[in-house]
């Protein structure tokens, strides 16, 4: 694969002529358009990729080899958080890949960055019931710009303050009530609070932070709800629209891009029908507007396995009941736009660009991906990727990476990068593989994904050269493959007690078994046939 620029002073190579799809790719990629980076991170050190398109079939590497435990993109690309230690915490540049900030952060559990970089949130552990263990810094200059204690940290509660993408809106869960904050000024503390009894948890809208809503679980006999709230009626403590459920241990809240409509994703630790040791679990759908605040219409009994909003959030998608699972594209209305069949699946990833999905089954399941065009409604292709842990879209749309990762995976760690339709583009194996993320760009920033892919599928036609174009080496290591014989499955194990079985079985039924028999099988029977024969003619002498 061609690299993505070229030096208009350095002359074109002469051992192969660029095709014009080649220079097209070359410069729709290039065309203002940012160029694509991956982290990779192995046991205490971290790498940043560039690419792809990789020159030479391997990426290039922007930052290697830095003293790493953890490491996170801000939504918008623009830093890197490194944890270097229990104590220390390093953000980077990612223009330059320069390290420009250091924060001292003893007894440091956990930490993240804003959508737009421009604050760092770490959690430290208590030292007193007192202890103002959350701690606001402003990455810029490195002051601290607010804090507030914090008893524990789990997944529901953590980043405790919450951004919306723009940053122009932060808010927190506090004790029966979610406060606001001027996100451009946390020196006047919260400026707005909205009453919630009861309040365990909130998700603001991001893109624009116009809602927030709230979950309130379940206690003493009153069902659990999820109510949304107005942020700019947010005193006033009346909700646009609510739903209230029995059943209920956990619960997911997904806003679309717009903030028009929430997706509820209800789960309780029972199932009291007994059909999945697993709990039950239901899909709500709440509008802003309140024209809906019911179940999503499945066709299928059974778990949600995955709900996942479009980049454009117009329309959802779901995989859902009893495998094989089944897929289904619904629009901002809930009404079904797509069946996308069933099968061993519970993942679903958009295209950031709009127009492809990938839906596939990691986990317990064997990793089967199949990878859609759902504007032409049409199957691209099908492949596998086996024990993947992660999975996402290259930010322009392009290309598709999996990871297989430790802790999760201990063994056959690597990355899988896979073309738009399923074919493999890059494979690259670890011996211990942490974590494996694209580099945050907004798909804006790219190219019409259409012109892309033209560009990329007319690169590979033309590396497909015709027979006898190509030199005697390359025509031989072509010829090569297909002098090897197919390789077989290996048999599947037979413990020995089994070998017989079909011997067994044959003489039980009364059938022939001549050809599965042993040759000490076949003496025996001869004996035996020869010993009946002499009974019968001793006894029709007598």
């Amino acid at each position: 694969m061609l690299p993505t620029t070229l030096n208009p002073s350095t002359p074109p190579p002469t051992d192969a002529t660029y095709s014009r799809s080649t220079f097209s790719l070359m410069a729709a990629l290039d065309n203002h358009s940012p160029s694509l980076e991956i982290l990779v991170r192995k046991p205490e050190e971290l790498s940043l990729w560039t690419g792809p398109p990789f020159q030479n079939g391997q990426p290039n590497v922007k930052l290697d080899k830095v003293n790493c435990l953890n490491a996170k993109f801000s939504d918008n690309g623009s830093l890197l958080m490194v944890v270097k230690s229990n104590s220390v915490i390093s953000i980077y540049d990612c223009k330059n890949a320069k390290e420009i900030r250091s924060f001292e952060v003893p007894n440091h559990v956990a930490s993240a960055l804003s959508p737009c970089g421009t604050y760092l949130q770490t959690f430290q552990k208590p030292s007193g019931p007192q202890d103002k263990n959350v701690t606001l810094w402003k990455t810029e200059t490195g002051d601290i710009v607010y804090q507030h204690s914090q008893k524990n940290l789990t997944k529901t509660n953590w980043p405790s303050i919450q951004f919306s993408s723009d940053e122009a809106t932060a808010c927190r869960v506090a004790t029966n009530e979610v406060q606001f904050f001027d996100a451009g000024d946390f020196s006047k503390g919260f400026i707005n609070r909205l009453r919630v009894p009861g309040v365990v948890s909130a998700e603001l809208s991001s893109s624009p932070a116009s809602h927030v809503a709230a979950f309130v679980p379940e206690s003493k006999g009153v069902p659990a709800s999820v109510q949304l709230f107005a942020c700019e009626n947010a005193s006033q403590g009346q909700p646009v629209a609510r739903r209230s459920f029995f059943r209920c241990s956990t619960t997911q809240l997904k806003w679309n891009h717009g903030s028009t409509g929430l997706l509820i994703l209800v789960q309780s630790d029972v199932d009291k029908t007994n059909q999945s040791y697993y709990g039950e679990s239901k899909l709500y759908y709440l509008t802003t507007d309140g024209v809906h605040e019911g179940l999503v219409p499945l066709r299928k009994e059974g778990p949600i396995h995955d709900a996942q909003w479009s980049y454009s959030g117009l329309e959802f998608a779901v995989v859902y009941g009893f495998m094989p699972a089944k897929a289904t594209l619904f629009d901002k209305k809930c009404n079904p736009l797509l069946e996308l069949g069933t099968g061993p699946y519970n993942t679903i990833r958009w295209n950031p660009k709009g127009k492809f999905l990938c839906l596939a089954g990691f986990g317990n399941l064997p990793g089967e991906m199949v990878f859609w065009d759902y504007i032409e409604k049409k199957q691209l292709g099908a492949t596998k990727a086996e024990w993947s842990v992660t999975s996402e879209w290259s930010p322009d749309g392009c290309y598709f990476m999996t990871a297989t990762t430790a802790p999760r995976l201990q063994v056959d760690n690597g990355i899988k990068i896979f073309h738009y339709n399923g074919s493999l583009y890059f494979k690259k194996m670890f011996d211990k593989l942490y974590q494996a993320d694209w580099k945050p760009e907004s798909p804006s920033k790219f190219g019409d994904i259409t012109e892309l892919i033209k560009s990329l599928d007319s690169v590979k036609l033309e590396d497909k050269k015709p027979s006898g174009q190509g030199s005697k080496p390359t025509q031989a290591s072509a010829k090569a493959p297909s002098a090897n014989p197919t390789a077989q499955k290996p048999a599947a194990y037979r413990p020995p007690h089994a070998k017989t079985a079909a011997v067994i079985q044959a003489q039980l039924l009364g059938e022939s078994s001549t050809e599965s028999l042993s040759k000490n099988a076949l003496r025996n029977k001869k004996k035996r046939e020869k010993q009946k024969e002499k009974k019968a003619a001793a006894d029709a002498s007598s």
